[in-house]
């Protein structure tokens, strides 16, 4: 089968990846800076197994910034594009979906669409009553940064958002790619598998939360919030996952999509999921503030990203703290995957060392071994040392 992939960050580039084994892919991209990276077979986002594979693996794979390349004789087309939440209109930018729809239709594209795009609920069926001589169908991703191939090999579950035939035949060729044939698979309605997407996520965001709320407590009361949440995560009923403190939700997904589905509950009360978006700001504010009392004249901020194995910082909750750090202190900066000589108006370190001994208090998201010399002015919360 001959599929096209539209866009090449984590969600587009791990997809064509896995389909590229048993298909040929071929990947449209704005940016000609990535399209010659991948077609060098070079990854241009930081996924240690992405690279692995473009190195070693017999991949049919090509990138293009031509549109009619791309799509020429294309079975499929997969939209994997951003779709960043517009605060003021309190809803996704679908405006790329859209557009990229709106040329298929021009085209009379005959073939399948997959919108894998985090979108509102209902967004789907919209399009499809539209464009009534396309087929489209949404497939909610799951991935995690810096191990979106991983994922998308091993998915916790593949979703297909429409009952039309060419849409199962596609969730069949989808399971066939992954390393298991034992994957469970479910095929709903667009508008249900585009829920799974949002409520999925909210749960996450909001598991942060509870175990951030712990750990707040634990800090004003002096207890060991490590063997508190050890103690809780015995119960088979809440398990000992994602349940690592952290100075609060960010990233891709968390923070937007919650966002979207509380915006989709419009009138219908939803105080948990207010309550969510309020705890995590309130986290960020609290620990803020803490850090702001303590006694030190310099603290040094080690690495954006808000997951180990990352390079993105985007909606990094360490972003946050840095805004109301800078007000009251001086603040340094470590991070290699920084370009530029400062961050926000803030300076950029290069050699760690210097990093380390310019700073009287070192402010890590994620604990790595090479900060276990300067351990006696660390300060982190990440306990289990897990994404």
């Amino acid at each position: 089968m001959k599929i096209a992939v539209v866009g090449m960050g984590y969600v587009g580039l791990a997809n064509a990846i896995t389909l590229s084994i048993k298909n040929e892919v071929s990947i449209l991209e704005i940016s000609s800076e990535k399209v010659d990276l991948l077609n060098r077979r070079i990854s241009p986002i930081k996924d240690q197994l992405i690279d692995k594979y473009l190195k070693n693996k017999k991949l049919r794979i090509t990138a293009s910034t031509d549109e009619k390349v791309v799509y020429r004789n294309a079975n499929v087309v997969i939209i994997c594009t951003p779709t960043d939440f517009i605060s003021k209109e309190n809803t996704f930018n679908t405006a790329s979906i859209q557009e990229i729809v709106s040329k298929l239709s021009a085209f009379n594209f005959k073939g399948l669409i997959i919108i894998k795009s985090t979108v509102p609920i209902g967004f789907t069926e919209s399009l499809s009553k539209k464009y009534v001589n396309l087929k489209i169908a949404f497939f909610p991703e799951f991935l995690r940064e810096g191990f979106a191939l991983q994922d998308c090999l091993n998915p916790s579950r593949l979703i297909c958002g429409s009952r039309e035939k060419t849409a199962v035949k596609f969730l069949e060729l989808l399971k066939e790619c992954c390393k298991s044939n034992k994957v469970e698979t479910l095929i709903t309605h667009s508008s249900e598998a585009e829920s799974i997407k949002l409520f999925s996520n909210a749960y996450l965001a909001m598991r942060v939360a509870f175990f951030n709320e712990l750990d707040n407590f634990a800090i004003s009361k002096s207890l060991n919030a490590e063997e508190i949440i050890k103690g809780i995560s015995l119960d088979q009923r809440i398990g000992d996952y994602y349940n690592n403190p952290s100075f609060g939700y960010g990233g891709y997904c968390l923070p937007k999509d919650i966002k979207q589905l509380s915006a989709n509950f419009e009138f219908i009360p939803h105080d948990l999921l207010r309550g969510v978006i309020n705890s995590n700001k309130k986290r960020k504010a609290y620990l803020s503030q803490m850090l702001i009392n303590s006694k030190a004249q310099v603290i040094g901020i080690y690495k954006l990203a808000m997951k180990s194995g990352s390079d993105n910082h985007r909606e990094s909750a360490i972003i946050d703290i840095i805004k109301k750090l800078k007000k009251k202190k001086e603040v340094i900066i470590f991070d290699n995957s920084l370009t530029g000589k400062t961050f926000m108006g803030i300076r950029i370190f290069r050699n760690i060392d210097n990093f380390l001994s310019s700073s009287d208090l070192i402010i890590a998201n994620r604990f790595e071994k090479k900060l276990l010399k300067v351990e006696h002015k660390l300060f982190t919360r990440d306990i289990f040392n897990l994404n």
